[in-house]
């Protein structure tokens, strides 16, 4: 049996695209934040205040992190950075588990680990 026809393979891809998708729509909500904050958007504004409050909460673990950085007006908000940092190398873990989880055969496992020791 070859991994491509491994029971494991589709639910393993189904769950990759989950957490990639997932992952992109909240990077997407931190670029927002970082740009809105960097270009001094006003926080009374019905999306730059609807921005915010749906990212506070994924921020909030790395406020203490760095100080913000404060220039006429606009804000290099580095807490946003590192959260978008982290959040990509969880997602890098939970797939790469999730791969490691997939069923190879014998002959493709050696093959493989062949190769690993070569490194």
């Amino acid at each position: 049996m070859d991994s491509y026809n491994s029971p494991t393979t589709k639910p393993i891809f189904r769950a990759s695209q989950v957490i990639w998708y997932a992952l992109s729509l909240l990077e997407a909500t931190l670029v927002f934040r970082f740009a809105l904050k960097l270009f001094g958007a006003n926080s009374a504004a019905g999306f730059t205040d609807f921005i915010y409050n749906i990212s506070s909460p994924f921020v909030a673990p790395f406020r203490a992190v760095f100080k913000t950085t404060n220039v006429q007006g606009s804000i290099f908000e580095w807490t946003t950075l590192l959260a978008m940092f982290v959040y990509w190398l969880f997602a890098m873990g939970i797939t790469s588990l999730l791969v490691m989880s997939k069923t190879v055969s014998t002959s493709e496992a050696a093959v493989k680990l062949n190769k690993q020791e070569k490194i």
